[in-house]
């Protein structure tokens, strides 16, 4: 399904419609011919597909009414980014999956009521990444003297993409989970490699913050080319 903002004609889409897909890069806008994507039926996949059938289960048969309601009131009022970059508010189903399902990925209790503080948490501007070919190592720099990393279950959560070759400046994914960092962390700390580092390629790695009352960050992210290491 396709998104498409009107104006005097098209003035934005984002998506497929028929044979053509829709899409926007730091460049601007374009078309390209739709592919069909390869289902590699992968472990990640799997998991993610069972995380969401187990919630939606979790949502009808465990949830008490009380509970459901507490992630709408969360929901209509914390606002999201739909794909062409406008705020829009999901519903307390799809606030309580986007919590959990990250959760379950990485083998954590489910959080049954909605939060009452109605915010996102922060993200960090300071984010940064260095990656190495000796160790296979990622090493996260981040602030910590944000609130996630004074708080009993916080988390933040570490995504990388597949190194590139170093003259790419642009990455949209697909994205593996790397790691996560618990509170208490300390900058520069060290998680491995999804993927296998070589010297001079370039990474991607995105974080999300996660909240001990299960609200969860906005991504953010940073890149770098890794390096030989000791």
């Amino acid at each position: 399904m396709a998104l498409i903002k009107y104006g005097g004609g098209v003035t934005q889409a984002s998506g497929s419609i028929g044979g053509n897909t829709f899409a926007r890069n730091r460049f601007g806008n374009y078309t390209r011919s739709r592919t069909k994507p390869v289902n590699p039926n992968s472990t990640a996949q799997g998991l993610s597909r069972s995380s969401l059938a187990y919630l939606a289960q979790y949502w009808n048969a465990t949830l008490s009414v009380e509970e459901r309601g507490s992630w709408e009131t969360y929901a209509g009022s914390v606002p999201g980014l739909n794909r062409l970059g406008e705020s829009v508010y999901l519903t307390g189903f799809n606030e309580f999956l986007r919590s959990n399902i990250i959760r379950l990925q990485n083998e954590l209790a489910v959080i049954e009521a909605g939060p009452t503080v109605l915010t996102l948490p922060e993200t960090d501007p300071t984010f940064a990444i260095v990656a190495t070919e000796a160790d296979q190592k990622i090493a996260v720099t981040f602030d910590e003297d944000l609130p996630w990393d004074s708080e009993a279950g916080a988390k933040m959560y570490i995504y990388a993409g597949e190194p590139q070759n170093p003259t790419r400046n642009f990455f949209k994914g697909p994205w593996k989970l790397a790691g996560s960092l618990s509170n208490g962390a300390e900058t520069g700390a060290k998680i491995d490699s999804p993927y296998t580092l070589v010297t001079g390629q370039k990474i991607w790695c995105y974080a999300r913050i996660q909240r001990a009352d299960g609200r969860l960050s906005n991504p953010f992210r940073g890149d770098v080319l890794v390096t030989a290491g000791a």
